[in-house]
């Protein structure tokens, strides 16, 4: 932008000339000129009314000085701050005299209006000179500029770290006295003034609140300064001289840093790698951290707590208005564009750490007006600075940390509800509801962090040698393609920093299933976000990127899509080399069984699929079952789970082992099957979730932890075996100094095999006694033991069991997407028979509705069934007695009327969830009809 046309004054060549320079394009963006163009002449023309207004305001500082328009010529009256903006617009549209600030030996930085304006207002007086108003401001204005100074041509943010070495912010002393000083004038203007000057500042909020080893002296330079040598506020001609000099200081420091590139402060601490006993990283969550100034957080609540006795309407909206100032002007331009290097300057997460800790962040004004440009900056901050923040939110109490996620819940919700989405301009596109995501994932860490852990899980797993494994050469699958019983679990970018897994988490500060935001679960085109997923690109925001703010149900949607698709493909490539290459088409899998014989049948074809082509199981899965004219549509598949989940748990094959404590199944340590037969249960679990199906199935929860590839571990005996669990907390909390006496129990442990035989087995060298270090000992023994039953014990059949079901859901974003929990609820479906839920989404078909007698009838006696009556309905109309993820609601039945009164039994379309039911005369024939169909159902035939 060129200088005003017409000044007679050389400054306003001069300031117009930086102006230019400013915008000029940058070498390293190809001639293109940068930031945008109409953003630099918005800019350019919000720094020169900037200009105006300080003239008007504060003056140039010469007592010479002759401009009309200029406070130093005391040819400008008292104006109040509003006629003040109103006049420097009126003078930057009529191009008038700009005078030259005296003391700036460079020239004024881009600074913001609001900055400026509250830091000169925060100390100037009314009726006061306004060269003693800029002597006072001398300090803060100056530093704030010439920290801002930067070469057009340096690739670094305007704020070099080697900046701030001197600089010291907003104490609690000097806003305790601010507050003294407007509480007994009872005007709050100047209050205003100085949380404006802080909180729009990035300088001054970085250094405030820091703590010191000593105190700071007097003749320090500070952003936020209160004088009172003089009535006037006013400084000698040496302080003002002394400051200059700091001031050259740091301009120096400014070219050095230019031309330096940005080294200072710029270079990562090496990673560490000390271990603290159980596995944590003593210094891993510090690794490339630079070193900063620590914050005192207690000085911080104490000075939010001094400033909020205060009356909330005298400030709160100065303060919200500077810190959006901040966030969206300042520090969101820093990010986008110098992210690099405004992660190198020390202190930048005071920031954020200070903002996060005002008592107003669960109100509504907050949450309205200043959570969505914070959710927006935190969210641009890199994982090591994420990473700073998510260990301060892991040390707040649990409902502390709680609110904060309903705030967020909150913010979601509202731009749900305000936000009108189109085609073009989706959920996805919603800066608001996706940035509030991303903050959410630090809660998420930090409830992990803050709350109990379980063993830290190995980032990488001990690839296991199946050549050492005497037992290798009984699974022909072990020598299939690539090791399939070897799969590590899935790794984030900021749980890698922290060093800390998702399937770390025991007893978090919040549950885990408070993530869940149901509002935006049901509003997500799961379809369109599944698509920006697959893309793996960060154009697109996607949702199953933080699984953890879905619901299962909308998660298990996204995992329908990504296997139909691969069934797509597959039938696709089977079309392609039928036609090009001759060969058969076979685009399902097909498996032909015999009732009697479902078992053998089922696993000697899938073992012939999973040996000759391990792809085929990645078909669509089509049963037919000899002998019956059912065609399968889904129903006939869920019919050929269920009959073989009872086949597998059958105790006389005896591959598992039922618990009658916990009515859960587990694996026979001692079972005479070779490996194959537990890779074809696992092929079998795997093909249940491919192709959607719920199977019945019992297994302990530890069982989906190991599936995800986190072994078990004490706390999972309790799920497993809660006599044995209780047992071990006895001999944990045992105080008493006859250990050994009272529970007569060693490292060496005992067991027997599938012929009574005893053995023993040793948790560690030498394990026929305690050591001398009791306590500890106690521990390592659970936790030994625990690991011999869950892991060790079982690991021949656990490994064939998972190279099986990796074999089907290798290429899945299954455990990407699930946790255990949800996962054995994906399997497993829900235990809560809600049948109102279901009444709600029936729909009907063939003349009948919800008002038609027959159809009244029938809810009613389904109300009165029992338990299993509701199972075997369930099963008789959908082909399986399991509710699906997300409740009885998404079955989706449909009552279809099936000819008038009759004797036939009402029958039913598995695969479609229909029922057919005759419009029967009365109440108690409809009783007897329905009882005796879902009792003795079982086949499939052609209506």
């Amino acid at each position: 932008m060129s200088s005003p046309q017409g000044s007679a004054d050389p400054a306003g060549a001069k300031e117009g000339a930086s102006n230019e320079e400013e915008v000029a394009p940058r070498p390293d963006q190809g001639g293109s000129s940068w930031p945008p163009q109409d953003t630099d002449m918005k800019r350019a023309a919000a720094q020169l009314i900037e200009k105006y207004y300080f003239q008007l305001t504060d003056g140039c500082g010469s007592s010479l000085c002759d401009n009309p328009n200029c406070a130093s010529s005391g040819k400008v009256g008292a104006l109040t701050s509003n006629e003040a903006a109103g006049k420097a617009l009126q003078l930057c549209a009529a191009r008038a005299r700009l005078c030259e600030v005296a003391g700036a030996k460079v020239r004024r930085a881009t600074q913001s209006l609001a900055l400026g304006t509250g830091v000169a207002s925060s100390v100037s007086v009314p009726g006061h000179s306004s060269a003693a108003g800029h002597a006072a401001t001398c300090s803060l204005v100056q530093d704030v500029n010439m920290a801002s100074v930067l070469t057009p041509t340096s690739s670094l943010p305007p704020l070099p770290p080697r900046l701030d070495n001197t600089a010291t912010g907003l104490t609690e002393e000097t806003l305790v006295h601010t507050i003294a000083e407007c509480r007994s004038a009872n005007n709050y203007a100047k209050l205003r003034r100085l949380l404006w000057a802080v909180f729009s500042n990035e300088i001054a909020l970085r250094h405030s609140f820091v703590q010191r080893s000593e105190p700071v002296k007097k003749k320090s330079v500070s952003i936020v300064r209160n004088k009172d040598t003089d009535n006037d506020g006013a400084q000698s001609k040496e302080e003002i001289r002394a400051q200059e000099e700091d001031l050259d200081k740091d301009l120096d420091c400014a070219e050095d840093a230019c031309e330096g590139g940005g080294a200072a402060g710029g270079e990562e601490a090496p990673a560490s790698d000390t271990k603290e006993p159980g596995g944590n990283s003593a210094g891993g969550n510090s690794a490339g951290t630079p070193k900063s100034s620590a914050l005192d957080i207690s000085e911080v609540q104490r000075a939010y707590a001094a400033l909020f006795e205060c009356p909330e309407a005298e400030f709160s909206s100065t303060l919200t208005n500077a810190v959006v100032q901040l966030l969206s002007d300042s520090l969101g331009i820093q990010l986008r564009v110098y992210k690099d290097a405004f992660a190198a300057i020390p202190n930048n997460i005071n920031i954020f750490v200070i903002l996060l800790e005002s008592p107003a962040l669960n109100t509504t004004d907050f949450i309205e007006g200043v959570m969505p440009s914070l959710c927006r900056t935190i969210g641009q901050l890199p994982d090591r600075d994420q990473a700073h923040l998510t260990r301060h939110l892991a040390t707040w109490e649990a409902p502390r940390l709680h609110r904060m996620l309903e705030s967020l819940h909150q913010l979601i919700t509202i731009r749900l509800l305000t936000t009108e989405f189109m085609q073009d301009f989706t959920i996805n596109d919603e800066d608001g509801i996706t940035s509030a995501t991303q903050v959410m994932k630090l809660l998420f860490y930090a409830s992990i962090l803050g709350g109990k852990q379980d063993t830290p899980l190995l980032r990488d797993l001990t690839l296991e040698d199946s050549a050492l494994d005497p037992s290798a050469h009984e699974d022909p699958f072990s020598s299939v393609g690539k090791d399939w019983a070897v799969r590590p679990p899935p790794k984030d970018s900021l749980g890698s920093v922290l060093g800390i897994h998702v399937l770390d988490a025991r007893t978090p500060l919040v549950p885990l299933c408070e993530f869940y935001d149901d509002f935006l679960s049901d509003q997500l085109e799961m379809d369109r976000d599944f698509a920006f997923y697959k893309a793996g690109s960060g154009d697109k925001f996607s949702f199953l990127n933080y699984p953890f703010i879905l619901t299962p149900a909308t998660k298990a949607l996204g995992l329908y899509y990504d296997n139909r698709i691969r069934m797509y493909s597959e039938r696709r490539i089977s079309i392609y080399q039928q036609v090009m290459e001759g060969m058969a088409a076979q685009p399902y899998l097909k498996l032909r069984v015999r009732r009697d014989h479902i078992i053998d049948d089922a696993l000697v074809e899938l073992e012939m699929v999973a040996l000759d082509n391990p792809g085929d199981l990645k078909k669509q899965m089509v049963v037919e079952f000899e002998g019956e004219q059912g065609i399968d549509e889904g129903g006939l598949s869920k019919e050929f789970f269920q009959l073989i989940v009872e086949q597998i748990f059958n105790p006389d094959y005896a591959m598992f082992c039922f618990n009658n404590e916990t009515r859960t199944f587990w694996f026979n340590p001692n079972c005479f099957e070779n490996d194959a037969q537990f890779t074809l249960v696992g092929i079998v679990l795997g093909l249940a979730i491919y192709n959607n199906v719920i199977l019945d199935v019992h297994f302990p929860p530890v069982m989906y932890k190991k599936l995800c590839s986190k072994p078990g571990s004490f706390n999972d005996l309790k799920d497993w075996n809660t006599t044995l669990y209780r047992s071990l907390v006895e001999l944990v909390e045992y105080e008493g100094d006859d250990l050994e006496e009272v529970f007569m129990q060693t490292f060496r442990v005992g067991y027997q095999d599938v012929f009574g035989t005893s053995l023993t087995h040793d948790l560690k060298t030498d394990g026929t006694t305690f050591s001398s270090a009791r306590p500890p000992n106690m521990y390592e023994f659970v936790e030994l033991y625990a690991d011999f039953l869950l892991n060790k014990m079982v690991e021949r059949q656990f490994r064939a069991f998972r190279r099986g079901f990796n074999m089907v859901t290798d290429d899945s974003p299954l455990v990407n997407l699930f946790r255990p929990e949800e996962l054995e609820l994906l399997i497993c479906g829900s235990q809560h028979y809600d049948f109102m839920e279901l009444m709600k989404s029936t729909e009907y078909d063939g003349g009948y509705t919800s008002e038609t007698p027959v159809v009244k009838a029938f809810w009613e006696l389904v109300h009165e069934m029992t338990t299993e009556d509701k199972k075997r309905l369930l099963q008789f109309t959908t082909g399986s007695a399991r509710v699906p993820v997300g409740g009885l609601a998404r079955l989706k039945l449909i009552i279809a009327r099936h000819g008038p009164d009759c004797d036939r039994l009402p029958t039913a379309h598995t695969c479609f969830n229909v029922l057919l039911l005759p419009e029967y005369s009365d109440k108690e024939k409809l009783r007897d009809r329905l009882h005796k169909a879902i009792k003795y159902s079982q086949g499939f035939g052609m209506l």
